[in-house]
């Protein structure tokens, strides 16, 4: 005889009906953000922890577009033109001195040439060649700019450097220009050069103004005002609002008077002391800039509390007058910083390709080599500068 098997107890189907219709929102929302999340037709984009930045320039829109102080760009074409000083022919005697040495890559990268090539207009350039392209542009840029101007470039006697640009010297100090160790002895190379200086400026009846820069910076205007317009300053600093490091040392300038050269030699050697004694610990990047703001602090703290306004103002350090000049306009950097970066002063003078930026330092050159447009040259580094390209 056949065992029926027992009969399951039906599932009413109006529960079920009113579970799908209560769920249905739900299941569309998941299926909808699993749609967003798909990957769009077309090139591949490699996975972000392989990213690199980009090697070509990367435009995009121009900060500061409706304000009068500010440049104004209709593509890369300037609407209000940056004009040239008019003290330019009257500036005075300026020299410009930068530190800059050669690192020797060895046989290990050797063949690496060709992958590291990198083409900005006609011109293609090893990693090696990236920085004589630099201070090449750095040097065409002040005779752009200031024609009459001279370029010493400071670097280590074992150094292989040549350079062939009119009025610019190369003048070996001794010391050690490891990678570790260039910062400090970018100070020391600059006390060694005053004090020659200051042995020559007793035995003849002119001299000739001084400014140390970093070798990163695109001088767009005439600087001899600086000397002209404050003429009781022995030196001249830039400063920023940043709380953590208020000053940059990749700008500094000093009057060529046995009297200002002698300040700036003390200055020199204040900063000096406190980089060894404070911050040898960041003596790869950065010390200078921290030991530069405690010798100030520590003479004048109460200019600490002008640096948020972009106005000049002077001070006395250590028996040194110096003039604050803003950074703003005398030591520009594409983006100023995370909500600071409110476009392109009219009156910018210096424009300094800190970081990922020397690509930009470079394409700019090319861009004004073949236009000769200066203002459309600043349009392109502001539509430009908020990119952190490859080098």
């Amino acid at each position: 005889m056949a065992i029926p098997r027992p009969r399951g107890r039906a599932v009413p189907l109006l529960p079920l009906l009113l579970l799908f219709i209560l769920l249905a929102p739900l299941i569309y929302s998941v299926s909808r953000t699993r749609l967003s999340w798909a990957p769009e037709q077309g090139p591949k984009l490699p996975h972000p922890a392989g990213t690199k930045r980009p090697y070509g320039l990367v435009l995009g829109p121009a900060a500061g577009q409706g304000r009068p102080d500010r440049l104004q760009c209709q593509g890369l074409k300037a609407v209000n033109k940056i004009s040239l000083s008019s003290e330019r022919m009257h500036s005075g005697d300026v020299t410009f001195v930068t530190v800059f040495t050669t690192y020797n890559s060895g046989p290990a990268g050797a063949g690496k040439m060709s992958s590291d090539a990198v083409t900005v207009g006609k011109h293609s350039y090893s990693k090696e060649e990236r920085s004589m392209a630099i201070l090449n542009s750095f040097v065409s840029f002040i005779q752009v700019s200031m024609p009459t101007s001279k370029v010493i470039i400071l670097t280590d006697p074992k150094s292989k450097l040549s350079i062939n640009q009119g009025r610019t010297t190369i003048l070996p100090i001794e010391g050690n220009y490891s990678r570790g160790n260039l910062m400090v002895q970018r100070i020391k190379s600059y006390i060694a050069f005053l004090e020659l200086k200051l042995e020559e400026v007793d035995q003849v009846n002119s001299f000739s103004n001084y400014i140390f820069t970093d070798s990163d910076m695109a001088v767009v205007e005439d600087l001899g005002h600086i000397f002209k317009r404050y003429p009781h300053c022995h030196l001249a600093l830039t400063f920023r609002n940043n709380k953590g490091q208020p000053l940059n040392s990749g700008f500094v300038a000093v009057r060529g008077t046995s009297d200002g050269i002698s300040k700036a030699i003390e200055f020199f050697k204040k900063v000096l002391e406190a980089y060894n004694l404070k911050y040898m610990k960041a003596s790869r990047m950065l010390g200078d800039q921290l030991a530069l703001a405690w010798v100030v602090k520590s003479y004048l703290p109460l200019a600490f509390g002008k640096f948020s306004r972009p106005e000049i103002f002077t001070g006395e350090v250590n028996g040194a007058s110096v003039l604050f000049l803003p950074c703003a306009v005398y030591n520009w950097t594409p983006p100023e910083g995370a909500g600071q970066f409110h476009g392109m002063p009219l009156d910018i003078k210096v424009v300094h390709f800190k970081g990922s930026r020397k690509r930009l330092m470079l394409e700019a050159w090319d861009f004004y080599n073949s236009t000769s447009q200066l203002s459309d040259m600043l349009c392109l580094i502001l539509k430009s500068g908020r990119t952190k390209y490859d080098f």
